[in-house]
């Protein structure tokens, strides 16, 4: 009797991956050439490990992961460094006249049929996840090109040939794309060049974390600034002050905008790159982590006609992504749309975006001032960093504009108390202000190797003293897709605090912090600690992480 294969979606809701209505949708939302399995890793219901899990047994191909594994590497002439980063495939191992080939797409029988012609054996495939896959492209194929290498034919041409920096097949320029690649393949948010006294030390920032990818000698540095600093129009000749500039360019085969930065320091310049990858999905209100009574609370927030909204939280905490996905919301051709930032982070298609330019003039408050002049009904300002700044803002919320902006506090109640600090009359602030919204960002559990524990006694206390309950904590062994850390992406903690009529009276009063907090306490408020801790219950992430950025009280 014939076997009937199962398909794919109803294997998964079988395992208890997925929901039925989660199926429905995405075959309801997915694009027409899209396989079922991309359209659920991208609205982030399974992840690729446990994808990888389940083709397995629909096909009977084994999954491999390549963490450590013994690359044979004589193989890796057979199939060439772009072919395999194009078709997402790496060779493993050959046996007599098999050649086994780690494949994202183990169906793709075009590549299966032209690996046999181009190599000569019969091809055995593996299923590998796609970042697997690009990670060991990454490390093992630049053997080739290996560092040792490199820095070998930079000694020769040390000599200070500047045509080094720009000819792109020599080593220097080789050695940068390696080093972005490596950093987009890890999802790195940053990647740092420090120099010290006697090397330069190369660290990506990885879900938050600093840690170091490789250390080069000293007297790479020279070369190093000036490759970097071409690619971003920057000045080479210039060593004594900070400089500021941006690289577009192409990153396995999707774009990415480069924002650089440049730091005099003792021992020469330091070098930040952040990466922002244009290909994210951070445009969408539902994706950023809020639970559903601050998402409902945020969204009246954003929907009013008037009034002023403010993002708060430490540099690096995801106040641009939360006003970038507000915004992305309300764009619409009805309404005109003008922001003003230090710097443009993402360009967003139907917005006005300007660039602050204080050489010129071109302030926060000056460029605020001009746009009042432009007829907006939205205007988001990157930072209020001042008394005039703020005082502009909230005066263009009276008038009729919707006004959102992001400040360096540590919680919303304080930002009343900063704002006031400022300069700014309580009664002007009460009248303007919407709402707060104070966020931090916390790692979440890798997905694919969570395990369940019982809670410390310590954690107990914890929850005990928020007046909840804790039966089972998610933890993550370290696996190979998130590098060994137990963490994999990170997700936001919110404290949304709406501004309502006794709010604005207490406001105007000038009534103590505590009071405004009890007034908080009364409408519901969930803070950053209450929030972090049902994120927990959720199994989202640890109470080491939600400790590291709310304060318990």
């Amino acid at each position: 009797m014939k076997q009937v294969r199962k398909r794919l979606g109803d294997l998964l809701i079988e395992v208890g991956l997925i929901t039925s209505e989660q199926l429905q949708l995405t075959l309801e939302e997915k694009s027409k050439n899209q396989k079922i399995g991309e359209a659920l890793l991208q609205r982030g219901f399974i992840t690729e490990q446990q994808l990888i899990e389940v083709l397995e047994f629909q096909l009977g191909i084994p999954h491999i992961s390549l963490f450590n594994y013994p690359f044979d590497t004589n193989l890796f002439s057979l199939i060439s460094k772009e072919s395999a980063r194009r078709n997402l495939i790496i060779p493993l191992k050959r046996e007599g006249n098999k050649l086994f080939v780690a494949m994202a797409n183990p169906m793709d029988f075009i590549v299966i049929d032209d690996l046999r012609l181009s190599t000569g054996f019969q091809i055995q495939p593996a299923i590998a996840t796609k970042d697997d896959i690009l990670r060991s492209i990454n490390k093992y194929y630049n053997v080739d090109e290996g560092l040792d290498e490199l820095l070998g034919e930079l000694k020769q041409t040390e000599k200070g040939r500047s045509e080094d920096v720009t000819d792109l097949d020599s080593p220097i320029v080789r050695l940068v794309n390696q080093i972005l690649a490596n950093a987009a393949v890890q999802k790195a948010s940053d990647v740092h060049m420090d120099p010290q006294e006697t090397k330069v030390v190369v660290r990506y920032r990885v879900d938050g974390v600093l840690r170091v990818e490789r250390v080069l000698p000293r007297h790479m540095q020279g070369v190093l600034t000036a490759r970097i600093k071409i690619m971003s129009n920057l000045d080479i000749t210039e060593h004594r002050i900070p400089q500021d500039g941006r690289i577009k360019m192409n990153l396995d085969f999707h774009p990415v905008d480069l924002r650089v930065s440049t730091l005099p320091t003792v021992y020469g310049e330091k070098i930040v790159m952040r990466l922002l990858d244009m290909g994210s999905t951070l445009n969408d209100l539902n994706k950023l982590g809020f639970n559903a009574l601050n998402m409902k609370r945020f969204n009246e927030m954003i929907e009013k006609p008037t009034g002023i909204v403010l993002i708060t939280g430490p540099t690096g905490s995801g106040k641009s992504s939360t006003l970038y996905a507000a915004l992305n919301k309300l764009n619409s051709e009805e309404v005109n749309i003008i922001t003003i930032e230090d710097p443009v982070e993402y360009q967003l298609e139907g917005i006005n975006q300007i660039q602050v330019n204080t050489n010129v003039g071109m302030t926060f408050a000056a460029g605020l001032r001009s746009i009042l002049r432009q007829d907006p009904n939205i205007i988001m300002v990157g930072e209020i960093r001042d008394k005039e700044t703020a005082e502009v803002a909230i005066r263009a919320s009276l008038t009729g504009h919707l006004v959102l902006s992001t400040l360096h506090t540590n919680d919303s109640i304080g930002t009343v108390t900063r704002l006031m600090d400022m300069g700014v009359e309580p009664f002007l602030l009460a009248s303007s202000l919407s709402g707060i919204v104070s966020q931090r960002l916390v790692r979440k559990v890798c997905r694919d190797c969570q395990e369940v524990q019982e809670p410390s006694k310590r954690e107990k206390e914890i929850f005990a003293r928020r007046g909840m309950k804790i039966e089972q904590i998610t933890r993550g062994k370290g696996c190979s897709s998130c590098n060994m850390t137990g963490y994999k992406g990170r997700i936001a903690l919110h404290e949304v605090l709406v501004i309502n009529d006794e709010m604005s009276r207490a406001m105007m009063n000038g009534e103590s912090f505590q009071k405004l907090k009890e007034l908080a306490n009364q409408n519901k408020t969930i803070f950053l600690i209450d929030d972090g801790l049902l994120k927990i219950k959720q199994g989202l992430t640890t109470t080491e992480e939600v400790l590291r950025v709310a304060i318990l009280e």
